[in-house]
């Protein structure tokens, strides 16, 4: 897949109205989330008790926190953690899992048993179960989190990549690449990966929401990002048992972890459309 193709594959999603509007969000999120320092006067994590439980102001746009720390600028700090512990995790887990599953489908033999072995037993275990178990032997915190996340699906862009390989491995001008001479690092480098790459990216967005959620999940059970960085789960456990006496605090981290997942599957939906790959996927 050039990238060129890409681009226009982007491109023909954004042109979609889901597609636009979710990449609006995105874009939106992402922007808001590296400009957080300019776009609130707030500091995140500085406490000013007085002014704690403030409700939605035109001072403190979506209130304050127990400690009267805005909320609105922690949800954007937030989202900064969010984001890059999923993305980073998942893009980690991507070109882990497209080496071992290229080098499995195309290789085959024991090596491929071993991969398919691996692959079916995390493959039997859910990502959050998979995710608490690493973070207990690693340790809460944001490398513990993005290892957890990145082991966990794993297993998934693994035997994602090994399908696509072993679907594509005996086409004919595969076959004409042997014939010539080219070497078998060429042929999975040039032919194979390249042609196996759209599925993968396109799952990869789509386990991104996943990741956010697994992420929140970690973070509202106290072994994600640690005080006083903010993340939206850990935002939204602190603000589960003031549901009654400032209920903004735990919906709008809510709100802001939703609305981004729903984005996120909403823009991969419309670049399986652009993509027209949903055939393939469909076969693994």
């Amino acid at each position: 897949m050039s990238l060129a193709r890409s681009l226009s594959s982007v491109v023909r999603a954004l042109r979609s109205p889901k597609g636009g509007i979710s990449g609006a969000w995105l874009v939106l999120v992402v922007l808001g989330a590296i400009f957080a320092g300019v776009l609130t006067p707030f500091d995140y994590d500085v406490q000013d008790l007085p002014g704690a439980f403030v409700a939605p102001s035109a001072t403190h746009w979506l209130g304050t926190d127990e400690f009267g720390r805005d909320l609105l600028t922690r949800i954007l700090y937030g989202a900064r953690t969010s984001l890059s512990v999923s993305s980073i995790a998942i893009g980690l887990s991507v070109f882990t899992g497209m080496v071992l599953g290229a080098a499995a489908g195309y290789l085959g033999g024991a090596f491929d048993r071993a991969v398919t072995i691996f692959v079916d037993l995390t493959w039997s275990f859910p990502e959050i179960l998979v995710a608490l178990i690493l973070v207990a032997i690693i340790g809460p915190g944001i490398t513990g989190t993005m290892a957890a996340i990145g082991v966990a699906y794993l297993a998934q862009f693994t035997r994602l990549t090994r399908a696509q390989i072993m679907a594509i491995r005996s086409e004919t001008y595969i076959e004409a690449a042997r014939s010539v001479g080219a070497s078998g690092s060429f042929i999975l480098f040039r032919h194979l990966l390249p042609n196996a790459l759209a599925p993968v990216l396109v799952a990869a967005m789509l386990a991104t929401g996943d990741a956010i959620i697994l992420e929140a999940t970690l973070g509202f059970f106290g072994l994600g990002a640690q005080p006083p960085t903010p993340s939206w789960g850990a935002m939204m456990s602190s603000g589960s048992a003031l549901l009654f006496k400032a209920p903004w605090i735990i919906i709008f981290p809510g709100l802001a972890v939703a609305v981004t997942v729903i984005a996120v599957n909403l823009f991969g939906d419309a670049l399986i459309h652009a993509l027209d790959i949903k055939t393939r996927l469909r076969e693994v």
